[in-house]
């Protein structure tokens, strides 16, 4: 079995379901290492209008390393990843989204709700959160509905102008 030591990893077998039959895509969800965070910057910067300097993803593998959890393929190549971190200002502590992305190619797979779920049962094991948040664009149909009906959140408001594109 696996050493105490050596990081969890949950094996995702996946399947395109429309269009051309696709090849098995076999990936991992396993906890981030220092290593990873040049390939999820990478990710990030493919895949999503807000970025981050490479400060800041160090700033939470070091601050809350249990909650950065990466998609990797069967080359070993990260394909998706989730940035999470813990609302201690607040007055209720709980987990925050920060980013999650997976790569174009990989979408549809069920990855970005595995990658949640990892993150998700890290923040109530490891620092007892009793919820978690996060911003998604409007604009965002197929964010909205993974986390509406997939993870089931709830829109608790709007925020006008929170991202710098509008």
């Amino acid at each position: 079995g696996p050493s105490a030591g050596a990081p969890r990893r949950s094996p995702l077998v996946t399947r395109r379901q429309r269009g051309r039959p696709a090849p098995i895509k076999m990936v991992c969800i396993r906890p981030a290492t220092m290593d990873d965070l040049i390939a999820m910057q990478t990710t990030n910067l493919w895949c999503l209008p807000e970025n981050y300097q490479m400060k800041y993803y160090f700033y939470h593998i070091l601050s809350w390393p249990q909650l950065l959890q990466v998609a990797e393929d069967d080359n070993k190549k990260i394909v998706g990843y989730v940035l999470a971190k813990l609302e201690e200002e607040s007055i209720l502590p709980h987990g925050h989204i920060t980013s999650l992305s997976v790569l174009r190619s990989h979408r549809k797979l069920g990855i970005a709700s595995k990658l949640m779920r990892a993150a998700q049962k890290a923040m109530e094991e490891v620092f007892d959160a009793e919820f978690s948040s996060l911003h998604v664009r409007v604009s965002n149909r197929a964010a909205l509905a993974l986390y509406t009906r997939t993870l089931g959140y709830e829109i608790l408001k709007t925020e006008p102008k929170y991202y710098a594109d509008g």
